[in-house]
Protein backbone atom coordinates (compact mmCIF):
# COMPACT_ATOMS: atom_id res chain seq x y z
CA UNK A 1 0.00 0.00 0.00
CA UNK A 2 1.34 3.47 -0.89
CA UNK A 3 1.98 6.00 1.94
CA UNK A 4 -0.69 8.28 0.50
CA UNK A 5 -3.23 5.44 0.53
CA UNK A 6 -2.38 4.64 4.16
CA UNK A 7 -2.76 8.30 5.12
CA UNK A 8 -6.13 8.47 3.38
CA UNK A 9 -7.21 5.55 5.59
CA UNK A 10 -5.49 6.37 8.89
CA UNK A 11 -4.48 10.04 8.71
CA UNK A 12 -0.98 11.56 8.88
CA UNK A 13 1.63 10.48 11.42
CA UNK A 14 1.21 11.88 14.92
CA UNK A 15 2.49 11.59 18.49
CA UNK A 16 2.89 7.95 19.51
CA UNK A 17 3.20 6.69 15.92
CA UNK A 18 6.14 4.66 14.69
CA UNK A 19 7.87 6.38 11.79
CA UNK A 20 7.92 4.18 8.64
CA UNK A 21 11.22 3.15 7.09
CA UNK A 22 11.15 5.72 4.30
CA UNK A 23 14.27 6.26 2.18
CA UNK A 24 15.40 9.73 1.14
CA UNK A 25 18.46 11.65 -0.05
CA UNK A 26 20.40 14.07 2.13
CA UNK A 27 23.09 16.62 1.46
CA UNK A 28 25.61 16.13 4.28
CA UNK A 29 29.33 16.76 4.71
CA UNK A 30 29.66 17.94 1.11
CA UNK A 31 28.07 14.81 -0.34
CA UNK A 32 24.66 13.58 -1.47
CA UNK A 33 23.80 10.29 0.21
CA UNK A 34 20.81 7.97 0.47
CA UNK A 35 19.52 7.29 3.98
CA UNK A 36 16.48 5.93 5.82
CA UNK A 37 14.76 6.61 9.13
CA UNK A 38 16.05 3.21 10.30
CA UNK A 39 19.60 4.62 10.05
CA UNK A 40 18.78 6.93 12.99
CA UNK A 41 17.52 4.19 15.31
CA UNK A 42 19.31 4.37 18.65
CA UNK A 43 19.39 8.19 18.54
CA UNK A 44 16.88 10.92 19.19
CA UNK A 45 15.94 12.57 15.92
CA UNK A 46 14.73 16.13 15.35
CA UNK A 47 12.98 16.34 11.99
CA UNK A 48 12.62 20.00 10.98
CA UNK A 49 10.47 20.61 7.91
CA UNK A 50 10.67 24.04 6.26
CA UNK A 51 9.13 25.47 3.07
CA UNK A 52 11.99 26.07 0.66
CA UNK A 53 15.66 26.81 0.08
CA UNK A 54 16.77 30.32 -0.96
CA UNK A 55 14.06 31.98 1.13
CA UNK A 56 13.90 34.35 4.10
CA UNK A 57 12.84 32.86 7.45
CA UNK A 58 14.20 29.38 6.60
CA UNK A 59 17.93 30.25 6.70
CA UNK A 60 17.51 31.93 10.10
CA UNK A 61 15.91 28.76 11.48
CA UNK A 62 18.46 26.36 10.02
CA UNK A 63 21.32 28.55 11.25
CA UNK A 64 19.69 28.69 14.71
CA UNK A 65 19.65 24.87 14.79
CA UNK A 66 23.23 24.75 13.50
CA UNK A 67 24.44 26.91 16.39
CA UNK A 68 23.09 24.31 18.84
CA UNK A 69 23.99 21.21 16.82
CA UNK A 70 26.74 20.20 19.28
CA UNK A 71 24.28 20.58 22.19
CA UNK A 72 21.81 18.29 20.43
CA UNK A 73 24.59 15.74 19.82
CA UNK A 74 25.42 15.79 23.56
CA UNK A 75 21.85 14.56 24.11
CA UNK A 76 22.41 11.73 21.58
CA UNK A 77 20.18 13.61 19.14
CA UNK A 78 20.62 14.31 15.45
CA UNK A 79 18.91 17.05 13.47
CA UNK A 80 17.62 16.49 9.93
CA UNK A 81 16.13 19.45 8.09
CA UNK A 82 13.64 18.68 5.30
CA UNK A 83 12.21 20.63 2.38
CA UNK A 84 10.65 19.63 -0.92
CA UNK A 85 13.76 20.85 -2.77
CA UNK A 86 16.25 18.36 -4.24
CA UNK A 87 19.58 17.53 -2.61
CA UNK A 88 21.30 19.41 -5.46
CA UNK A 89 19.44 22.58 -4.48
CA UNK A 90 20.51 22.02 -0.87
CA UNK A 91 24.13 21.83 -2.04
CA UNK A 92 23.83 25.05 -4.07
CA UNK A 93 22.24 26.84 -1.10
CA UNK A 94 24.91 25.50 1.29
CA UNK A 95 27.63 26.73 -1.08
CA UNK A 96 26.21 30.25 -1.47
CA UNK A 97 24.48 31.21 1.80
CA UNK A 98 26.57 32.33 4.76
CA UNK A 99 23.87 31.14 7.19
CA UNK A 100 23.38 27.74 5.53
CA UNK A 101 27.14 27.30 5.23
CA UNK A 102 27.14 26.79 9.03
CA UNK A 103 24.84 23.74 8.77
CA UNK A 104 26.65 20.48 9.62
CA UNK A 105 23.58 18.23 10.04
CA UNK A 106 21.93 16.33 7.16
CA UNK A 107 19.62 18.32 4.87
CA UNK A 108 16.96 15.94 3.53
CA UNK A 109 15.35 16.24 0.11
CA UNK A 110 11.66 15.48 -0.40
CA UNK A 111 10.95 16.37 -4.06
CA UNK A 112 8.22 13.70 -4.28
CA UNK A 113 6.50 15.28 -1.23
CA UNK A 114 6.15 11.80 0.31
CA UNK A 115 7.67 12.76 3.67
CA UNK A 116 5.80 16.05 4.00
CA UNK A 117 2.55 14.28 3.13
CA UNK A 118 3.17 11.45 5.62
CA UNK A 119 3.87 13.90 8.44
CA UNK A 120 0.85 16.06 7.60
CA UNK A 121 2.79 19.25 6.78
CA UNK A 122 2.43 19.41 2.97
CA UNK A 123 0.79 22.51 1.48
CA UNK A 124 -0.35 20.76 -1.68
CA UNK A 125 -1.44 23.95 -3.45
CA UNK A 126 2.13 25.31 -3.17
CA UNK A 127 4.15 22.09 -3.15
CA UNK A 128 6.03 23.12 0.02
CA UNK A 129 6.04 22.04 3.66
CA UNK A 130 4.81 23.95 6.66
CA UNK A 131 7.29 24.53 9.50
CA UNK A 132 6.84 21.20 11.24
CA UNK A 133 9.13 19.96 14.01
CA UNK A 134 8.97 16.32 15.11
CA UNK A 135 11.03 14.77 17.93
CA UNK A 136 11.43 11.04 17.40
CA UNK A 137 12.76 8.72 20.08
CA UNK A 138 15.54 6.12 19.60
CA UNK A 139 12.94 3.44 18.83
CA UNK A 140 11.46 5.55 16.01
CA UNK A 141 8.33 6.75 17.86
CA UNK A 142 7.17 10.38 17.52
CA UNK A 143 7.19 12.03 20.97
CA UNK A 144 6.46 15.69 20.13
CA UNK A 145 5.18 17.59 17.13
CA UNK A 146 4.73 21.30 16.44
CA UNK A 147 3.47 22.86 13.21
CA UNK A 148 3.75 26.56 12.45
CA UNK A 149 2.35 28.85 9.79
CA UNK A 150 5.21 29.59 7.40
CA UNK A 151 5.45 33.23 8.50
CA UNK A 152 6.39 32.22 12.08
CA UNK A 153 9.96 31.13 12.80
CA UNK A 154 10.84 28.55 15.45
CA UNK A 155 13.20 28.62 18.44
CA UNK A 156 16.04 26.04 18.43
CA UNK A 157 16.59 26.45 22.19
CA UNK A 158 12.99 25.41 22.84
CA UNK A 159 13.39 22.41 20.52
CA UNK A 160 16.53 21.40 22.45
CA UNK A 161 14.63 21.79 25.75
CA UNK A 162 11.89 19.51 24.45
CA UNK A 163 14.46 16.88 23.44
CA UNK A 164 15.95 17.08 26.94
CA UNK A 165 12.50 16.73 28.54
CA UNK A 166 11.49 13.84 26.29
CA UNK A 167 14.81 12.12 27.00
CA UNK A 168 14.44 12.67 30.77
CA UNK A 169 10.99 11.11 31.01
CA UNK A 170 12.07 8.22 28.78
CA UNK A 171 14.96 7.50 31.15
CA UNK A 172 13.05 8.14 34.42
CA UNK A 173 9.92 6.03 34.42
CA UNK A 174 7.12 7.52 36.52
CA UNK A 175 8.39 11.10 36.28
CA UNK A 176 6.85 13.92 34.25
CA UNK A 177 8.21 17.35 33.40
CA UNK A 178 6.12 20.39 34.41
CA UNK A 179 5.81 23.60 32.39
CA UNK A 180 9.08 25.30 31.41
CA UNK A 181 11.12 22.42 32.83
CA UNK A 182 14.87 22.55 32.20
CA UNK A 183 17.53 19.98 33.09
CA UNK A 184 18.18 20.12 36.84
CA UNK A 185 14.69 21.40 37.68
CA UNK A 186 12.29 19.42 39.85
CA UNK A 187 10.01 16.94 38.15
CA UNK A 188 6.71 15.45 39.30
CA UNK A 189 5.64 11.90 40.14
CA UNK A 190 1.94 11.71 39.32
CA UNK A 191 -0.25 10.21 42.04
CA UNK A 192 -3.46 10.78 43.96
CA UNK A 193 -1.54 12.67 46.65
CA UNK A 194 -0.86 15.47 44.10
CA UNK A 195 -4.44 15.84 42.90
CA UNK A 196 -5.67 19.34 43.73
CA UNK A 197 -2.39 20.22 45.46
CA UNK A 198 -0.61 21.83 42.51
Amino acid sequence: MEYRDEIELFGPLGVGDLVPEMSFEVFHNGEIQKTNFADFKGKWLVLAFYPADFTFVCPTELEDLAKLHDDFKKENAEIVSVSTDTAFVHKAWHDTSEAIGTVTYPMAADPTHEMAYAFGVLKEDEGVALRGTFIIDPEGVIRTMEIHDNNIGRNAKETLRKVQAAKFVAEHDGNVCPASWNPGDDTLEPGLDLVGKI
